[in-house]
């Protein structure tokens, strides 16, 4: 029998990344699934929101930085 070997740091954060990417695709496809339901139903979809732990979204937070 071979010996294991250790997977590398390169490969973890590529493996990572593929998992995140793979959420965002779900993330996407519930969001277009919920648009087209909303819009079968009638009811107009709100425009585009923007996630609540986005950096961006918090417009009033202070700047530590500063």
């Amino acid at each position: 029998m071979g010996t294991r070997r250790q997977t590398t740091m390169a490969k973890m954060a590529r493996e990572r990344k593929v998992q995140e990417r793979r959420a965002l695709k779900q993330e996407k496809k519930q969001a277009a699934a919920a648009e087209r339901l909303a819009k079968a139903a009638g009811i107009e979809p709100s425009a585009e929101t923007v996630d609540s732990d986005s950096p961006i979204s918090d417009q009033t937070a202070p700047n530590p930085l500063l």
